[in-house]
């Protein structure tokens, strides 16, 4: 499905989020890794925007994006391609999160963006996050959440059960792919819930902040 939706991946993100997800990208990119040093990894990297935002904080290169999409990571090439001068120190592999090609203490922090709903195995993919970064270093996700009950949420799911589905329709002509978005949200763990998981894989100081209006969540912990 991914791959099918790939030539209009980009521009369905900024119509549905009014581009604040690049916004939301840069602000974990900084929480990530300022301060760390070394290479960095973004999991499940898609068209790579992430990866791109990491490469920006001094201190942190290489920056490695693995996919299991071929698709997704030439589009991300081709973006690395048209940056000005010599582009940000982006590197991109076909990988799998839930068995990542890299030793462990690899990496001073990993993320991943708005792909853990897609992961067959949630607990598998943090674990593995975890495991290719060194000591003192930082996980952290973002990724649409439940919201709590209330006039937010009511509205968040009439946008998303009704208008992305057209949008998808429409824009990218897949009405299906963007109906399995809305659906995806619904059956993902509460922002609460996932924090339990970063604490069941040893990750320490868990915690997360909710950005946009409450539907998206940064989850964030440190490996002792």
């Amino acid at each position: 499905m991914f791959a099918r939706i790939s030539p209009r991946y980009d521009l369905m993100n900024s119509l549905m989020t009014g581009g604040m997800h690049h916004r939301w990208k840069r602000a974990t990119a900084r929480f990530t890794a300022t301060g760390l040093r070394g290479s960095a990894l973004d999991i499940a990297t898609g068209t790579g925007d992430l990866a791109f935002a990491l490469a920006q904080i001094p201190g942190v290169s290489p920056v490695v994006g693995v996919d299991l999409l071929p698709e997704m990571l030439t589009i991300a090439r081709s973006k690395r391609a048209r940056i000005s001068g010599a582009g940000p120190a982006a590197e991109f592999a076909v990988g799998d999160a839930l068995r990542l090609p890299f030793a462990d203490g690899t990496f001073c922090c990993a993320t991943a963006g708005f792909s853990l709903r897609n992961m067959a195995d949630v607990p598998a993919a943090i674990a593995e996050m975890a495991r290719v970064v060194a000591p003192g270093g930082r996980v952290t996700t973002l990724e649409l959440t439940p919201m709590p009950p209330g006039l937010r949420a009511t509205l968040g799911r009439v946008y998303f059960h009704h208008v992305v589905p057209l949008l998808g329709q429409v824009v990218a002509g897949d009405r299906s792919a963007y109906t399995y978005l809305p659906n995806s949200v619904d059956y993902f763990l509460t922002a609460d819930g996932l924090a339990e998981v970063y604490r069941a894989v040893g990750l320490a100081n868990v915690g997360y902040c909710r950005l946009g209006m409450g539907g998206v969540a940064l989850h964030y912990g440190v490996k002792p």
